[in-house]
């Protein structure tokens, strides 16, 4: 039997690649797209050798071209940490804008499947507690990180209107913090910059004073989560994320007691628009997929601290990419 054939955006990055792993896992002819901007080979090329394989080196963000059928669309290709699209705020709007729009064409060209990964980042800095998919959020258009709470929003926004008006194919994620091996070091992310610091015995830097909240999903569940609303009958946005909530602050000390480092904690100013809390709603995952997370944050961040251990010395002071000025 002919394998279904998926193309995954965003590839080569943390979530695409795991996704790649788990659809050639599945059976599926998987074809990985990336412009490499955010992205690494280095997370995909173990499936280079594999004939179910194939990587187009490709910007999203300009009208994309798949020879054959075409069963299923992932669209993951994004920048999704602050010191990406912080330096790089024109791409991340073209890539969920243009890049959506031009993934939707290609979904309705093909006749194809499509699941776009949108993010808890539309519910800004939320007014609500925990976020359940029926809340609109509270987000500051203007602000630094409007460049991507409004990218993912507009991504919703036409991804719905391809599904009423074109009848296409359409599924909604709303992707909650989500960390595991491969994660960059120096992405600006909590758990990535903490457990990076104490391996370079640098004080853990947390801003404000740590009581914001996060919710860490271990990405084994997420991935696990994406599947299933894939593969479901629902067209509107679930919220896919680990409900078990923690402030920054006693992460940081959760990670000074794993890691056996000896330095302290350090306070700098909160940055702009930075979310108070965060804490999924997935009562809708759970009824609709039957999905919850099954990893603990306990496991899973032991997992994710030996990866970064194995790394190259290297990698821990390598520096954020610097990219090119956009147009």
């Amino acid at each position: 039997m002919t394998p279904k054939r998926i193309l995954i955006t965003g590839a080569a990055g943390f979530l695409g690649s795991h996704l790649c792993d788990r659809f050639i896992k599945e059976g599926f002819h998987v074809l990985g797209m990336d412009n490499l901007i955010t992205g690494d080979l280095k997370n995909i090329e173990h499936l280079f050798r594999l004939p179910n394989f194939e990587f187009y080196h490709h910007d999203v963000s300009k009208f994309i071209h798949v020879p054959g059928e075409l069963d299923y669309i992932l669209h993951f290709a994004s920048p999704a940490s602050p010191i990406d699209y912080l330096k790089i705020p024109i791409q991340t709007l073209k890539v969920g804008a243009l890049g959506t729009h031009n993934c939707l064409g290609l979904a309705k060209a093909k006749k194809a499947r499509i699941l776009v990964a949108s993010t808890s980042e539309v519910y800004g800095d939320p007014l609500v507690h925990p976020q359940s998919e029926d809340y609109w959020g509270n987000v500051n258009p203007v602000g630094p990180r409007g460049v991507y709470d409004e990218a993912k929003r507009f991504m919703e926004s036409i991804t719905m209107a391809y599904h009423t008006f074109h009848q296409v194919e359409t599924r909604i994620i709303r992707i909650f913090n989500t960390y595991g091996p491969r994660m960059r070091l120096n992405d600006g992310r909590a758990l990535p910059a903490f457990i990076g610091q104490a391996l370079r015995g640098e004080d853990l830097t947390v801003f404000g004073d740590g009581s914001q909240t996060r919710s860490f999903c271990y990405v084994d569940d997420l991935i696990e989560g994406i599947y299933r609303l894939l593969m479901s009958d629902y067209a509107y946005p679930v919220n896919v994320g680990n409900p078990d909530e923690i402030s920054l602050r006693e992460f940081a000390e959760e990670i000074i007691r794993l890691t056996g480092t000896t330095q302290k904690i350090v306070y700098k100013p909160l940055p702009t628009d930075d979310p108070k809390q965060r804490k999924p709603d997935i009562t809708k995952a759970k009824t609709l997929l039957g999905w919850e997370p099954k990893v603990s944050r306990a496991d899973g961040v032991r997992i994710t601290y030996e990866y970064f251990k194995s790394l190259p010395s290297e990698e821990l002071t390598k520096q954020p990419k610097e990219f090119k000025s956009l147009h």
